[in-house]
């Protein structure tokens, strides 16, 4: 699934940007290394919430939920008062 290898591929920059080794995200997300290894190649097999717990351990959570907000664009504004 390309939308999971260009999240992991995003995740990895994070990481790499923030200094942080992959023993370190591992650690914060409290998940294996192996684990951080198969989401950073984009395995789309990979339990949702260590995808979260990596993200919240980049410090880059808020701005995936920001960004799926269907409240955050045009169109969720738009129908807001239709649900």
């Amino acid at each position: 699934m390309r939308a999971a290898a260009d999240i992991g591929q995003q995740l990895t920059t994070w990481r790499k940007l923030l200094g942080l080794t992959a023993e370190q995200v591992a650690d914060r997300g409290g998940i294996s290394r192996d684990t951080l290894r198969r989401i950073e190649h984009g395995d789309p097999g990979v339990n949702f919430a260590a995808v979260l717990s990596v993200a919240r351990g980049l410090g880059v959570l808020d701005a995936i939920v920001t960004a799926t907000d269907p409240y955050e664009t045009d169109l969720g504004r738009a129908r807001a008062d239709q649900t």
